[in-house]
């Protein structure tokens, strides 16, 4: 994967439908999830599509991420959310500020409100697991 800086100038440069499409492209690009993962315990609540997330903790000490959705322009909403944090410390991720990381692709301009509902969620799932371990 790219880091959000990379792919911000990328999309900064695009029109709407070129967005959606690297959009896509970033979310066809995430680590396959294997389908036992896909659970109710994964489950992100309050999205519009499905979405699952997955923490593994990394040796080093670090969280991985597996992430999918059955909607790929969701999809890649919750691949840009993992680059802000992926592979980070529970610290680390706790502070980052992922919705700041976030804001000059202004999503909530460029996609309906059904898009982008879940993204508070699927960060606050994210920052739970980062507590929960770091603590």
């Amino acid at each position: 994967m790219h880091n959000l800086d990379d792919v911000y100038a990328d999309y900064e440069l695009l029109e709407p439908d070129d967005r959606y499409r690297l959009l896509i492209d970033l979310g066809r690009a995430l680590e396959p999830m294997p389908d036992a993962l896909k659970t109710d315990a994964t489950l992100v609540r309050g999205c519009s599509a499905s979405v699952w997330v997955y923490p593994a903790a990394r040796p080093e000490g670090g969280l991985h991420f597996l992430a999918d959705s059955n909607a790929a322009i969701t999809k890649g909403i919750i691949a840009l959310v993992l680059l802000a944090v992926q592979d980070r410390t529970p610290s680390e991720i706790l502070a980052t500020d992922v919705d700041a990381a976030l804001a000059p692709f202004e999503l909530g301009r460029q996609l309906s409100s059904n898009r982008t509902q879940g993204i508070p969620n699927m960060i606050a799932l994210i920052r739970q697991t980062a507590e929960r371990l770091a603590a």
